[in-house]
């Protein structure tokens, strides 16, 4: 008696099945690298404003540690006995919001006097901002005024044997009119993700 074996065969994937398929992946894709960039530009700006930070604490340290200037610039102190080491940040946003400068304020008016960073002057080092990061903002706080007041640039400097920072802008009688509560310094994303880094005249420095 012959038995007879029914073979069943599996059926593929129709077309409309993979297209839709295929659809669902490609947004699922779209939705993980959207979120992907959005993180990433997150981490960028807060690396970013922590590099910012650290280089205003490196200021800092560097004129309470009475650390000496390179020998070119000791060579334009007018009193090498009686100088004080000084450090501190230039940020001119107005014409520049991607880079800042590292300065020693060999003169130490509270100012840089040096643009061009050629090695010949007060600059030390030109931070140069990339990945399409920018300045978006500098802004200062006075006490009991929550109004900002913009600036277009920025100098911070540390002098030693004081801690804190001495904060002048071109657009006001240097030194700011007392009693300022902090400069803010802003920065952001082409993604419109932002960063804060907030100097107090006591030195204290906070990134948010």
């Amino acid at each position: 008696m012959l038995k007879i074996i029914k073979i069943k065969k599996n059926k593929g994937m129709s077309y409309v099945e993979l297209i839709v398929v295929l659809s669902i992946f490609s947004v699922m894709t779209s939705v993980v690298l959207f979120n992907y960039g959005e993180f990433q530009a997150k981490v960028d700006i807060k690396n970013l404003a922590s590099d910012v930070a650290l280089k205003i604490v490196e200021a800092q340290k560097s004129s309470l540690s009475g650390k000496f200037p390179p020998a070119a610039q000791q060579a334009l102190i007018a009193s090498p006995l009686t100088w004080k080491p000084s450090y501190g940040l230039f940020i001119n946003q107005a014409s520049d919001d991607k880079s800042f400068f590292y300065f020693t304020d060999v003169d130490q008016n509270n100012d840089f006097n040096d643009s061009t960073c050629a090695g010949s002057g007060e600059c030390l080092e030109k931070i140069v901002i990339t990945k399409g990061n920018s300045i978006s903002s500098l802004n200062v706080f006075y006490q009991d005024d929550i109004t900002p007041y913009n600036l277009n640039d920025l100098t911070i400097t540390f002098t030693r044997p004081n801690s804190g920072a001495v904060i002048k802008s071109s657009q006001i009688v240097p030194p700011l009119p007392a009693p300022i509560s902090y400069v803010q310094i802003t920065i952001a994303s082409p993604q419109a993700v932002s960063a804060l880094i907030k100097i107090y005249p006591s030195g204290r420095i906070q990134v948010n």
